[in-house]
């Protein structure tokens, strides 16, 4: 059995570029805690201001269940 979590990463507000060392040091906590990416999405992503969405990514990771 395996668990799965999904984490929001939205496009910087300035230049609307992804972050790349925030996406590695992302990547690099979940994997650490015994996350293993499984799929990258493109998508809008909810901001933190106002009511609209961003370009964005959802990174899905997935683990085995812990008894």
């Amino acid at each position: 059995m395996h668990e799965y979590k999904v984490v929001s990463f939205r496009e910087s507000l300035i230049g609307d570029a992804i972050d790349d060392d925030k996406l590695e040091k992302t990547l690099n906590k979940h994997a650490e805690d015994g996350w293993q990416l499984k799929a990258i999405t493109s998508a809008e992503v909810k901001g933190r201001i106002g009511p609209g969405a961003v370009q964005g990514l959802l990174l899905t990771f997935e683990r085995p269940r812990q008894a």
